[in-house]
């Protein structure tokens, strides 16, 4: 058989080594050791990791790339944010929108991410997002997946319009209902939204996406509501919690009755480590609260935990670059997951643990997946979260799209080598 790729000599995330993986017709059609046919394009992976492609399950692309407009978040603060990106949305246009999500695409694919969920403010009455998103979902389909969130960003009760606009959304498209029930006028409002948000998506047979609890305060509970409807409407499976914050803050009594309660109700948990750490806390002296959800205890318990990136230079979060492992990096050390078998599972938590959120289909380096893969700098997902490994080879439907020089430094020192490639420098003991 002639095949469109061969990747040659590759190490996968679950160990194997000097593995060869065939590409035809946009699928895997064949992962085995020395295949022997004829491609149009070989790449020696050199014992390099080959990953499926990175996932990220939490991002808002209608704010994307909008840093200083109209001004900058003084305080660094999620209210600020969201006061200040009410100031953005009456003065960008969907061309602004539009050119700004295509060019983070360009960055995003570059940096070997195939899936994004973007929320999209569904509090305007023009839909400007909305409308944008959809053109921006429909041009870089052939190279990126995206599902969208209808977000009532100021409330779906608390701003006049914002139901009839989630709906008007959801009709126009929009893949998935999201919702903001800490953001409601009261605790209760909050909890009639999740009911509300949880019975349109059961009518129409979608998902639910809803931020939920991003807050330091311990008695914002919404996610337990979340997990009475997901439960009493039969949503299991395609309801996710995104930052959940509060956790981090609730009494290990209550937590130790909820958690299970989210077991029982199949929920998928978002936590956005970047973010979080940025956001949370910001009330406290000392000692200050990390604001990360409980990542170990809802590991352990059984629940599918994918880590987002949600903002990239925007209102709410100045830095980023499109960096998944950076991600995985952040929320290594604040969850403190620093066990082999927890920082391998922090690259699961970019890569399949959130495909598996999205529900992406034909997901993974086995035959009849699709040939999407990403060829890094490291020897295993353990280095690769270390390094923030550089993306050398992106790989779409068996086509190369994206392609990166190795990083390595020229060194100038009497008697040392003569270059440095930080993909080699890992103890012998952990096979460096």
């Amino acid at each position: 058989m002639n095949f469109d790729l061969i990747i040659k000599n590759a190490t996968l995330p679950n160990g194997q080594i000097g593995i060869d993986i065939a590409c035809k017709d946009g699928l895997i059609a064949a992962v085995e050791r020395d295949i022997k046919a004829e491609a149009k394009e070989v790449i020696d992976a050199k014992g390099q990791l080959v990953s499926p492609p990175f996932i990220d399950p939490h991002f808002h692309m209608d704010a994307t790339l909008s840093l200083g407009t109209p001004r900058l978040n003084v305080s660094g603060t999620l209210l600020e944010g969201i006061a200040l990106w009410g100031e953005l949305k009456p003065v960008q246009s969907i061309d602004d929108i539009v050119e700004r999500a295509l060019r983070y695409c360009d960055l995003a694919v570059s940096m070997g991410i195939g899936a994004i969920r973007s929320h999209v403010d569904i509090c305007d009455d023009e839909l400007t997002g909305v409308q944008a998103l959809l053109e921006v979902r429909k041009q870089v389909a052939p190279y990126l997946d995206l599902q969208l969130v209808a977000f009532p960003q100021d409330g779906v009760f608390r701003d006049p319009t914002a139901q009839e606009n989630l709906i008007r959304s959801l009709d126009m498209g929009v893949d998935i209902v999201g919702g903001i029930p800490h953001f409601e006028r009261t605790m209760q409002d909050g909890a009639a939204s999740v009911k509300h948000l949880c019975e349109i998506a059961a009518e129409r047979g979608l998902m639910v996406d809803m931020h939920c609890d991003e807050s330091d305060d311990p008695l914002s509970r919404h996610v337990e509501t979340l997990a009475y409807e997901t439960t009493r409407l039969g949503l299991q499976g395609r309801v996710a919690g995104s930052h959940l914050t509060s956790m981090h803050s609730m009494d290990n009594y209550y937590v130790s009755k909820l958690i299970p309660l989210m077991v029982e109700a199949g929920l998928h948990v978002i936590p956005n480590p970047l973010i979080n750490i940025m956001l949370q806390g910001r009330h406290d002296s000392y000692p200050k609260r990390r604001g990360q959800t409980r990542v170990p205890e809802l590991k352990a318990a059984g629940l599918t935990v994918g880590f987002g990136s949600d903002c990239v230079m925007d209102p709410w979060y100045s830095l980023g670059k499109a960096d998944m492992l950076d991600v995985a990096h952040m929320g290594l050390h604040v969850g403190q997951l620093s066990s082999r078998a927890d920082m391998a599972w922090c690259f699961d938590a970019v890569t399949s643990n959130s495909a598996q959120i999205m529900g992406l289909e034909g997901y993974g380096l086995e035959i009849g997946c699709k040939a999407n893969m990403v060829l890094l700098q490291a020897k295993d997902p353990i280095e690769a979260i270390r390094l923030r490994a550089t993306r050398l080879t992106v790989i779409r439907a068996g086509q190369v799209i994206a392609t990166s020089q190795p990083s390595i430094s020229a060194l100038r020192l009497p008697g040392r080598p003569d270059s440095v490639d930080p993909s080699q420098y890992a103890p012998a003991s952990m096979g460096g």
